[in-house]
């Protein structure tokens, strides 16, 4: 643990990490017992908590080598951006970085800092070195922050850490899957488009989930302000057009497509080279249909296992399931849009996820949690389709 008001967080994150049976020591830095006494996590790992760098009572008085041989993986929650800024450049000033930089243990971290810090060119770069080397990135969540500000930076929660380290399925060594994500946006001329809500998001989170449980994922995604997951392939695309070719240049070599893009239906017919001028007291556009990705997908020969997403203002299963049928698809996954909770551009998110012959309802919760249960349905549902 290194110092930061997400420390709280750590109490529960140690309980979780018991529960899913694993061993676990605590070790915190100077600035971390600000925020949450070393008793605590002590009673709760059932293990001494370490701190110091230089303790005459560890083996030899070198506990970092003891930890570093120890350790199968270090999970660093909360990691501050100048633990990160540490870490990337080598530093071994304490016990925790020390301790990182004896041990060939696979390395997580979970940031939480302010939103401006997390956006600053320093953290980024460091955080661009830190990927380099094969760390882990689990989060940051993006919303509200202690310090009144909003945006990313918040540390993901207990839960959705543990299921991102000790998920329910596992999918077979090298499955490819294709994920979709966030919005497409059509030009109608070099300063204006039609676009839609979509954060995102869900998508992201659902890339995140299947790489955590083994696939070798490929996300192409439209225009998003969050920090895109940690993937085998990062395709960014701004037109429905463009996406429509990335995916179908990939789709026939996939094992899993999942298609949680909203991508635009229309588009303009013929996007104006120069600014539109505000003279005319109205303006006509013309818009002609895109390319259906999903339904293209799901209808190729020996195609992947396809999973298709539905935002619907209203009669959601009835909409869903015919969208189901229509596109020949393996499942859907739909949630409510329009209303108080829930749907484009929020933290939460309810789904009714529909099969040929079955379906399971995901109540309203946070989008990373809710994106871990689906990829274990989605690695159910295909697994279950390669075997019978």
């Amino acid at each position: 643990m290194s110092g930061g008001i997400a420390a709280y967080k750590a109490a529960e994150l140690v309980r979780r990490l018991r529960e899913a049976g694993a061993e676990v020591r605590v070790v915190m830095t100077a600035a971390a017992t600000a925020f949450i006494t070393p008793l605590t996590l002590q009673a709760l790992s059932g293990q001494e908590v370490r701190c110091a760098l230089l303790d005459p009572s560890a083996e030899a008085g070198m506990g970092h080598i003891e930890l570093a041989r120890w350790a199968d993986l270090i999970l660093i929650a909360p990691a501050t951006a100048d633990l990160m800024a540490r870490l990337a450049h080598g530093l071994a000033n304490d016990l925790l970085s020390t301790l990182v930089l004896a041990s060939s243990a696979t390395l997580v971290l979970a940031p939480a800092m302010n939103q401006a810090m997390w956006r600053h060119a320093a953290t980024q770069d460091n955080l661009r070195t830190l990927l380099g080397r094969g760390v882990r990135l689990l989060g940051p969540a993006d919303g509200q922050q202690a310090c009144g500000d909003t945006g990313p930076g918040r540390m993901l929660e207990a839960a959705e850490i543990v299921a991102s380290l000790f998920p329910g399925h596992h999918l077979p060594p090298g499955c490819r899957v294709l994920v979709t994500a966030g919005p497409t946006r059509e030009p109608l001329d070099p300063v204006r488009f039609l676009g839609n809500r979509s954060s995102g998001r869900m998508g992201y989170a659902v890339a995140q989930a299947l790489t955590a449980r083994g696939a070798e994922v490929c996300l192409v995604s439209g225009p998003s302000a969050l920090p895109p997951p940690q993937v085998t392939e990062l395709v960014r695309v701004e037109t429905a057009a463009e996406m429509y070719a990335a995916v179908m240049a990939r789709a026939a070599h996939s094992d899993l497509f999942v298609a949680a893009a909203a991508v635009a239906d229309y588009r303009p017919a013929a996007p104006q080279p120069g600014k539109i001028k505000k003279v005319a007291a109205e303006v006509t556009v013309r818009l002609v249909r895109n390319p259906d990705i999903l339904a293209e997908v799901a209808a190729l020969p020996g195609g992947p296992f396809t999973v298709g997403f539905a935002a619907e203002t209203d009669d959601l299963e009835t909409y869903a399931r015919g969208k189901l049928e229509a596109k020949g698809l393996d499942m859907i996954a739909a949630n409510q849009v329009g209303g108080a909770q829930g749907g484009f551009d929020s933290q939460d998110n309810a789904l009714l996820v529909l099969w040929s012959n079955g379906a399971r309802h995901f109540p309203l919760r946070p989008k990373a949690q809710l994106a871990g249960e689906l990829a274990d349905l989605i690695c159910e549902r295909y697994l279950a389709s390669t075997t019978g």
